[in-house]
């Protein structure tokens, strides 16, 4: 009988029980638990098993690891060993924890993930196993979704459906229930909202909030890459409604609030394809010599009034969104190409930084204010730089003034012959905005003049070419005069006693590891950087721009170098701009695409009314959501790029390009198209003339037989294998090294 009692005993024992009441009072520590809800927890009712929780209770109470503060109720012992922190999914299903205060991000296995999702905030438990004693995590609280809607391929069976969401950080797909369809068809796009998560299901449950096409097809995939980041295409009916209704005409009695700058000479310099032009310059030479230069801006908030549906749904956007085919305003039509967009020969209210100047670009005087102005002329980039082209040793003297632009760049419906008092401005401005430039690059900022890739597009969208976008002296001259407003606006009211609350756009300084990463990688080709100050890192980062500079590495390395920068953000907390070198910055040109210079306008001219100090609290929180959408256009952006380079390529299957290696992992190469920038994978697999080794110290992989060598920065020739439009993938066949 003893015998037969033992086994029994044996048989209903609970295995592993005292991790899974530790993990059910990790869960929710604060709430407390008896062994009757412990045992429901576990799904066991019997007497014996009660017996073991009610035993395992009192072990783990006596030994501390937990406590009984009512009576037979127990939580887990408070810990210092809970964190809150942002999930970052990696591969094979688990994850990482980035906890702001800690160094190290804290790895989280898949099986305990507890359901959590990329970019979710949780509340972690940080514990070391037993087996070589490394620190890992096990989430305990989802304390906010960082998103529920995803994009996907649904797979429709008999009775219920899944969705199989196209982002690769999402480790499940998505129970659809059939009466939660919508519509959908059979291996059809769709955007997908998850609803719940119950507690014993592999999958979370969902409904199809909207059909988006079929994959592959242009306007699915554009939209399914908006849909993905969770970024608006159409205005609301009331919003369009709101907007068409504005009074946009001119009236004296507004005029006479206003500096009236109409007859300055007052031109715009923008791309040849813009539809919004939010800035112009002005130009006057003063009777004693020197220059009054005018930096004029849209005065969007003359029209975006606080508390209307208008300004909520800009700063639910606060940013336009640049696709490759595209604008997603953040504004409007009749706002962004309208009311606000300093077009030639119209009146316009604007808002003003307006700079006296001497001979050598040295500031004497600046006024900020609302002003109305005229726009006497537009220019494209490409005429601009022709005016300068054809003037190389301008000298002040209008005697020798060369004003012709050519007809294969006249692309505004300009003269060609053009206006000698403009080109006089634009060739006196370029060699002001040089010597800013000098100087800023002279106090420590870093030149990131990374090739911009553009696609030559049919009727139908469809990329017939592609060409690179280089910032050229025209480019530079608006971008120094650009700088100057912003710089002078933020100092304006940086400097001010007492402190007044203000929007910054702030860039810290790069992380030491990811300078010391980038070092590694570029003595691979031969260059090196000296990281012993501040200035010296951003002189020898500058050094290292220049030399790659038409070489064969440059994409490569300028890519490397932005990645290795820290990311530039919107904060009332001002630390000044690494990359600018700028102690104080802010943008204040361009509030017909970025919130935050919206926020600057009313910010300034609250403070120019004398005006106490706004809530910091509340524009803290307004550049946090301007930080995270900027962040999430880019993002949109890049995948546009990526989605119409593969689409590319597609119409170039037979053909051989000559590539750089661009990236080398265990899994294969990284190989970007000179010609093109178009960058896809050679898959170790599909490398059948040899077994390659991948040898992280050298950035290589090496064949094993015939020792052939693959090494980041080696010029390769590769040929389309496939061209994935959904996924934004490109496989080539390595077909060698490039022959000399």
């Amino acid at each position: 009988m003893p015998k037969r009692n033992k086994k029994r005993n044996k048989k209903n024992k609970i295995e592993g029980l005292t991790q899974s009441i530790l993990a059910i009072l990790r869960k929710d520590h604060s709430k407390p638990y008896n062994y009757k809800q412990l045992a429901a927890k576990l799904g066991v009712d019997d007497p014996s098993s009660r017996n073991q929780i009610i035993k395992k209770l009192r072990s783990l109470q006596t030994e501390g690891t937990i406590q009984e503060i009512d009576r037979g109720k127990f939580i887990i012992t408070p810990s210092q060993n809970y964190y809150t922190g942002r999930v970052d999914i990696a591969g094979r299903g688990q994850g990482y924890i980035i906890v702001e205060d800690l160094e190290e991000d804290i790895l989280v296995k898949n099986k305990n993930l507890n359901k959590a999702l990329q970019g979710d905030t949780v509340e972690v438990y940080v514990f070391k196993r037993r087996r070589g004693g490394k620190t890992e995590g096990e989430i305990t609280k989802i304390i906010e979704r960082k998103k529920t809607d995803f994009v996907g391929v649904i797979d429709i069976q008999e009775n219920f459906a899944f969705v199989d969401v196209t982002d690769h950080k999402m480790y499940t797909d998505i129970f659809i229930p059939k009466n939660k369809i919508n519509g959908a068809k059979q291996g059809e796009k769709v955007l997908v909202k998850m609803e719940d998560w119950p507690e014993k299901a592999d999958s979370p449950f969902g409904l199809v909030l909207k059909v988006l096409g079929m994959p592959g097809e242009h306007n699915t995939e554009i939209h399914s890459i908006l849909a993905q980041y969770g970024l608006p295409y159409d205005f609301p009916p009331e919003v369009e409604v709101y907007a068409n209704k504005l009074d946009t005409k001119i009236h004296p009695e507004e005029i006479k609030k206003r500096r009236d700058m109409r007859k300055d000479l007052t031109f715009t310099i923008d791309p040849k394809d813009a539809k919004d032009f939010d800035d112009a310059l002005s130009f006057t030479k003063l009777e004693n010599g020197n220059y009054e230069i005018g930096i004029h801006i849209a005065d969007v908030s003359h029209y975006l009034q606080t508390g209307t549906v208008l300004d909520d749904e800009a700063y639910e956007r606060a940013t336009s969104v640049y696709l490759v085919d595209r604008v997603v305003p953040m504004l409007p039509e009749i706002l962004s190409n309208g009311a606000c967009s300093l077009r030639p020969n119209e009146e316009k209210y604007t808002f003003s930084a307006v700079f006296e100047m001497n001979d050598k670009a040295e500031v004497l005087k600046k006024w900020f204010g609302r002003t109305v102005t005229y726009s006497d002329a537009r220019f494209a980039y490409e005429e601009a730089q022709e005016i300068i082209d054809n003037n190389p040793d301008w000298n002040g003297s209008v005697a020798d003034l060369n004003t012709t632009i050519s007809s294969e760049v006249s692309l505004t419906g300009n003269q060609y012959n053009t206006d000698p008092a403009i080109a006089e401005a634009t060739l006196e401005m370029d060699r002001l905005a040089k010597i800013l430039r000098k100087k800023r690059m002279h106090n420590g900022a870093i030149s990131f003049d990374k090739v911009e890739v553009k696609f030559i597009l049919d009727e139908n969208n469809n990329p017939e070419g592609v060409y690179f976008k280089e910032s050229r002296d025209a480019n530079k001259l608006i971008e120094e005069f650009m700088l100057l407003a912003n710089r002078s606006v933020a100092e304006f009211i940086g400097k001010q006693n007492p402190k007044k609350t203000f929007v910054y756009r702030v860039h810290d300084e790069p992380d030491d590891e990811k300078i010391a990463a980038l070092e590694n990688i570029i003595k691979q080709f031969g260059y090196k950087l000296n990281t012993r100050d501040r200035k010296s890192t951003s002189q020898s980062l500058n050094k290292l721009l220049k030399d790659v500079n038409g070489r064969k590495e440059q994409n490569l390395i300028d890519t490397l170098a932005i990645r290795s920068m820290s990311k530039a953000v919107y904060t009332t907390n001002n630390i000044g701009h690494y990359g600018l070198a700028f102690d104080y910055y802010t943008h204040f040109t361009s509030p017909i695409r970025r919130y935050p210079d919206v926020m600057v306008h009313r910010l300034l001219q609250r403070y120019l009314d004398g005006k106490d100090s706004a809530k910091e609290e509340k524009y803290e929180d307004r550049c946090s959501h301007s930080s995270d959408m900027e962040n999430l256009a880019a993002n949109a952006e890049r995948d546009s790029i990526k989605y119409m380079q593969v689409k590319y390529m597609q119409d170039h299957k037979d053909e051989e390009f000559l590539g750089v290696i661009s990236g080398v992992t265990e899994w294969g190469i990284y190989v970007e198209i000179i010609a093109n920038k178009c960058e896809g994978m050679v898959r170790n697999q599909d490398m059948r003339d040899d077994h390659y080794i991948f040898d992280k110290e050298a950035y290589a992989v090496i064949g094993q037989k015939t020792k052939t060598t693959y090494t980041l920065g080696d010029e390769v020739m590769v040929k389309v294998k496939n061209a994935d439009l959904v996924k934004k993938h490109l496989d080539f066949i390595m077909l060698g090294h490039k022959k000399d």
